[in-house]
């Protein structure tokens, strides 16, 4: 009968490999279990090799992700909602810089890609509501719109959490999701506020 798998140990890789890329030791398979309890046969028995643990570690910084999302709670002003989910990208990549490193390495696939895709349909989602509220302008294609405001996201994300931009830079945003919100209808003094009042938890 098969050994049952524990949960334990898989995270226990997982969270060793982080901590290899955080101080930039390379990820091999004897480093990857020296100094723990775990041999080299737990990454295959786990993981199936070292190929499935990059795939496994892409996913997690996804599923972190996506608890960080999960997490915001919407509220009557989905502009206010939109700029808060971007305020939790950010915060996830600023606490799990790492594996936002290698979530996005698309050098490796994911596990569950529609988990990855999940967490910019939240965008889309927020961006529906703004249209049906009067917002966004109808014409506005809501995954075009997602994809815009992720770009900025990311783009910051890169810069102050994986890059040479200091954490300060992360009040950019505002301007920038201001001005993309705007362009989609909103008007600008109530978007300014709204933005702000969102992105106040970044980073």
């Amino acid at each position: 009968m098969a050994r049952t798998k524990d949960p334990a140990v898989r995270s226990q890789l997982l969270d060793r490999a982080a901590q290899m890329l955080r101080t930039r030791q390379p990820v091999t398979l004897r480093a990857l279990v020296a100094g723990t309890d775990v041999s080299t046969m737990a990454v295959y028995t786990y993981f199936g090799g070292m190929d499935g643990l990059w795939k496994a570690l892409r996913q997690e910084g996804f599923t972190r992700l996506a608890a960080q999302l999960a997490a915001v709670k919407m509220t009557a002003d989905p502009v206010r909602d939109l700029a808060a989910l971007g305020a939790a990208y950010l915060a996830n990549a600023v606490e799990n810089p790492d594996l936002y490193r290698v979530m996005f390495d698309a050098g490796f696939d994911l596990e569950d890609s529609g988990a990855a895709d999940e967490t910019l349909h939240c965008l889309v989602r927020a961006i529906d509501r703004a249209k049906a509220n009067g917002r966004f302008r109808n014409e506005v294609d809501p995954l075009e719109l997602a994809t815009q405001s992720w770009t900025i996201g990311h783009g910051l994300a890169s810069l102050v959490a994986t890059g040479p931009l200091p954490h300060q830079a992360l009040t950019h945003g505002v301007p920038m999701l201001t001005a993309l919100f705007t362009s989609a209808g909103d008007e600008p003094e109530r978007c300014r506020q709204s933005v702000e009042h969102g992105w106040a938890g970044a980073g």
